[in-house]
Formats: structure tokens, sequence, C-alpha cells
């Protein structure tokens, strides 16, 4: 450890703990979080906690809490909190949604967000998944090994008994679990276990459909399309029924404070809200965690029809039936805060400072306190202030760029879950087209002059993503990202893509990373109609031309958090030419060259799994 002051001054001028780090991201809920100070607001965490224990110790079968703060009051921290407090213990499992992408089918977003969070790994360093599946085995065979051992043991049981293996364990669960009424979902559980299968389970488990072929090898019932909604909702309810024998589940739910509105005229916090009133009546156990403005609470919850039943449910254990209220920081938790933060900084670098707070003050530290401040504007003040000398203070940096670089590094992190967002990778897109509409120059001979929404009908929906206009109305490029694996989604979004009449197009744009299934028959003729007879074009996605985009979308769809504006955010990607120069923004924008992509990956979600380990039991799989 180094203790002189000359170097900790270099560190400080090159490096600045809190730029960019002013708003908590979905990945520091999952990943490595900001520095931490259980004593702000334990209140309001330590009661998520004593639900827990309650439920995990038969006082109480479900427990529903609302958390209300105003912007920047720290309802992320306290989730992080919760998130990584649960994660040492084997007594729970965590899920937490925060995209409200398409309010109509709320209920199939919600079984995606289960489905995507019991891939993050538990307490046992392996995939919540995978520790389910090893509690399954070891109840119905009266076995007690880890989810590591079965990792290891899969590929040998499936080499020696092919897809059997896999039915006879799913029977004997059900033996011992008879009230289990859908045992494919006990399947897909169970497939997690191999290595070469976690991927298509998760998928299939997250209610989506895979290419025939993979279904058919692991047994797997494609979803009808009836009714996704129910299906899902039932879907739901088992898969936590089902993890409810072994953990308890903490739902969460978590920036609810959006305007937008389903085809019912709900709003995201109220559907929210009524599915957890659902789920509160029909889960065998579980806390359920909702957060959110003070002023969501009273005009969206408390507007409700049947608001009191809601209500209930919401608050369910606090006695005045009000939602629990963070507070604002007072000296003291300032004065922690900072340190915890310095400490964490120098630590990193192997650094001991003269004091804790350096290069604050803590008279300085003690003052803001007085004003009753936010966590966001305590860290925006350190990262304004994190200077030794008035002449130290950093010249000519771009406003958005600390928030771009700190959601770089979180990108990068989480891409291997992120190059399979549709959603988020359509978005992207779109802020960097919008960023081109605003200037006057040509790429690849196109003028963009506007991203546009597709216009359709109820049948054509959640199929194309946007339009790209340029040229005086001249070209009309409309772009579909797809990264599922199903023949049938695949088929439909390719069937509308090739119909340029219909949809206003002059070319059609798919973007995708991996292969199409050569059987599947709809696709591949649609994608022989696109490239050879429409003049369209398929892009390959790949995770270095996204990533910059990913990483400036997440910085525009929350710049009010990060007090900028859209101005300064397009003249960013201006300035840093993250569009113009981005190889997938040209290959959208260039001539067609009317052939598939080459290097294209394997059907299947690219996603780092445990390693096997070579010191399990060899158990023979008595069939």
């Amino acid at each position: 450890m180094t203790v002189t002051t000359s170097t900790i001054d270099d560190l400080i001028r090159n490096q600045n703990p809190f730029a960019g780090h002013i708003v908590v991201r979905p990945q520091q809920i999952w990943g490595k979080s900001f520095p931490d100070v259980p004593s702000i607001n334990a209140h309001a965490s330590n009661t998520v906690f004593d639900a827990v224990d309650k439920v995990r110790k038969g006082k109480r079968e479900t427990v529903g809490i609302t958390i209300t703060a105003e912007k920047g009051l720290g309802k992320s921290h306290i989730i992080s909190r919760i998130r990584h407090r649960l994660q040492t213990e084997d007594s729970s499992l965590f899920i937490y949604m925060n995209k409200y992408d398409n309010l109509n089918q709320i209920k199939s977003l919600f079984l995606q967000s289960v489905a995507s969070s019991l891939r993050a790994f538990g307490s046992q360093k392996v995939m919540q998944w995978q520790e389910i599946a090893a509690a399954l085995i070891n109840e119905a065979k009266q076995w007690e090994y880890t989810p590591q051992q079965y990792i290891s043991m899969y590929p040998g049981w499936l080499s020696k008994h092919s897809t059997k293996a896999i039915v006879h364990l799913t029977e004997s669960v059900l033996k011992v679990k008879p009230e289990i009424t859908n045992p494919y979902i006990v399947k897909a559980i169970l497939w997690t276990l191999s290595p070469v299968h976690i991927n298509y389970a998760s998928y299939w488990l997250s209610g989506l459909e895979l290419a025939q072929s993979q279904a058919e090898e692991m047994g797997l019932p494609n979803p009808k399309n009836e009714d996704k909604e129910a299906e899902a909702l039932s879907t739901v309810r088992q898969i936590l029924d089902i993890t409810s024998y072994y953990r308890v589940p903490v739902i969460c739910f978590d920036e609810l404070d959006i305007y937008d509105t389903a085809d019912n005229g709900f709003l995201a916090a109220q559907l929210i809200a009524s599915l957890v009133k659902d789920l509160y009546n029909s889960l065998k156990q579980g806390v359920l965690l909702l957060a959110m403005y003070p002023r969501t609470w009273e005009d969206q919850i408390k507007a409700l029809p049947q608001a009191e039943a809601v209500i209930d449910r919401l608050v369910s254990d606090q006695a005045d039936r009000q939602p629990i209220k963070l507070s604002f920081l007072n000296s003291d938790d300032i004065v922690a805060l900072v340190s915890q933060w310095l400490q964490d900084f120098y630590e990193e670098y192997k650094q001991i400072p003269p004091h804790p707070l350096y290069p604050f003050h803590e008279t300085k530290l003690r003052e803001l306190g007085k004003e009753r401040p936010t966590v966001r504007s305590v860290l925006k003040w350190c990262a304004e202030n994190f200077i030794l000398t008035a002449t130290d203070k950093p010249k000519n940096i771009h406003p958005v760029e600390p928030h771009f670089k700190a959601a770089v590094v979180n990108v990068d992190t989480a891409i291997d879950l992120l190059i399979e967002d549709e959603v988020a990778i359509a978005a992207a897109l779109r802020v960097a087209f919008a960023s081109l509409a605003r200037d006057t120059i040509e790429i690849e001979e196109v003028k963009v002059e506007r991203v546009e929404e597709i216009l359709v009908n109820k049948a054509d929906q959640g199929y194309l993503n946007f339009r790209i206009v340029g040229n005086n109305g001249k070209v009309k490029i409309g772009v579909v990202v797809i990264q599922q694996s199903g023949g049938k989604f695949i088929g439909a979004a390719l069937k509308r893509l090739i119909e340029y009449e219909k949809f206003n197009l002059t070319r059609g744009c798919l973007v995708r990373s991996k292969k199409i299934n050569p059987g599947a028959s709809v696709p591949q003729e649609c994608l022989k109609i696109l490239l050879k007879e429409r003049g369209g074009e398929w892009v390959r996605l790949q995770s270095e031309d996204i990533k910059p985009l990913l990483a400036i979308s997440s910085v525009y769809y929350n710049w009010r958090s990060y007090e900028l504006t859209e101005e300064q955010i397009f003249d960013f990607i201006k300035q840093k030419q993250l569009a113009i120069n981005n190889p997938l923004i040209r290959e959208i924008l260039s001539d067609p060259s009317g052939q598939q992509p080459t290097n294209l990956t394997n059907d299947g979600l690219p996603v780092s799994i445990p390693q096997p380990i070579t010191n399990a039991d060899n158990i023979d799989l008595n069939l």
C-alpha cells in the first residue's frame, strides 16, 4: 500500500469514482453494485428481510411491500442492497422486472422477466434455475448432490441414456410432486443442468418458441398462439410454485413511473398493481415488492377500480396500509456514503489517503446534510467537486461523457444477455438513426431525414420495429431485429418485411446475428424473396458494433435522471461519431448485397455457463 500524497493526487486528477454513476442501472442490481451503506434507509430493506424470514418460517404465506420515494432518493439502491444480501443466502430467489415495453402483453413480459432473472447466479455460484433443478432431483431421488456435480454428470448421462435420462428424472420428480400439473415445466427446469441445453431450456421457459427440431429433441411442446397472455400467467404461477418448495421468491417491480398506456387505458403501475394482486392471491408463498414515486401511488394506484383490495395486498404488512417512505439524507448519512465510496475507490487502486474523505472536507459534507438532499444529488455534487484545487477542474469534458463511459462498462459486462434483447437493440438503432436525421451528411448515399413508427393493424403488431426515411422520401427502409429462434415468429416477421407496398417501404432490412434453421420452410422462402427479389438485406448483428449504441441509448432513455438534455446527447453522438462511423449503421444504409451474411453464430443464447467440475461422483442413473 502506498501513502504518497502526490501519487494519490495524480490518481484523483485522472480518475473520478463518482462521474457517470448517479443512476443505478439494472446491471448493477444483478452484478457489481454501487458502494452501499446499510444504515441508510435501513427501515425499508429490513422490512423486506423480515418478510422473507416470516415466509421462510411459515408465519406468513405472501407479503406485499411498496416503497415510495421521490426521484433520486435511492429506491434502486435499496433494491440492489436486497438482491445482494439475498444472494448470500440459501433461503430465497430474486426476480426483478423493470421493463414494460408492451403493456398489452404484460403477463408475457413478466414471464420473460422471471425466466431471465432465474438465469442470474444465486448463492451456490450457479444459475438460480440450476439450484432449483438440483433441489428437485435431490428430493425425488433422495440424493444430496450439488448443482455443480449435476452439471458435471449430465453429459455422461445423456451420452449413455439419451433423452431418456431427462424423462426418467421428470417422472421421478412428478411422483413426489403430484400436485405439479405441467410436467413440461419440470422437464425444462431439469434440462437447465445440461451445459448444451441450458440456453434452449431457459428460452422455452420464457414462453418463447424453439426451433421445431430443438423442441422435439428436448420433448418440449412449443407454446400455442391462441392466448399467450393466459398461458404466460399460468406458466409463471407454476414456476413460482415449484421454486417455492425450496426458496422464498422475492419478486421486485421497479421503474413503474412511466406514462405509457395499454389498450385498456391502464398505466404500467396500475397493470403491475393488478398483476401483484393476482399473484398475492394465487402464490403458495413469496414476497412482492414494488417501488414508485409518491405521486404514482396517489394518482394511479388509488385511482384503480376496487383500489382498497389492491392496496391491502400491496402493503399487506403495514398497519396503516401506507407504503414505506424513504428518507432524505442527513449529515451523518452523507459522510458515511461518501466515505464508503472513497474507501472502495482507494482500495481498488491500492492507495491510503491522508484521511477517509480526501479530497473532500467533512465540514462541507455536513453542510450538505442541512439541505436534506437525495442520494443522487450528493453523488452528483461529489462528481463535480472531486478535485484538489480550482486549477484541477476538468476542462472541455462533454457532460454526457462520464455517463456514457459508465454505461459502456455495464453494457460490456451484460452483453451476452443484451445481444438477445431485441427491444433494446431496436431502441439503440432508433437513437442512432434519429441522431443522423439531425445532420445534413450523407452516409452510403443516404441522407436520413427521420425515423418513423410503422403503423400496423392488430394482426401485424410486434413484427416490424421502425422505418428509416431519407433522400426526400425516396428511401424507406423497414428494419426488424430478430434474435429469437422460433421459426413461426421469424416467418411471420419476414412475411411482413417483404410487403413493401402494404407498409410503405422501398427496402426491408433484417438485423440478426444467428443462422436461420435451413429446414424452416416459411422463413427460408421469405428470406429468398427479401434478398433476391425485393432487393432487401440481412445485416449481421455483432456485439462490438452494437455495444456503443446500447450504451448511449441507455443514457438517452434516462436523460432526465442524468439531468441532461436530448440535445446534449445528440451532440455527443455527433462529436464522438458513434452513429456515422458505426459499421452496423453503415451496413443498414448501404446498397444490399443480396447475400446472406457469413460468420453467423449457431442458433442459441451465447451466455456464459458454469463449467462442469471434474471431481463429481460418477453416479449411474438407474433407468
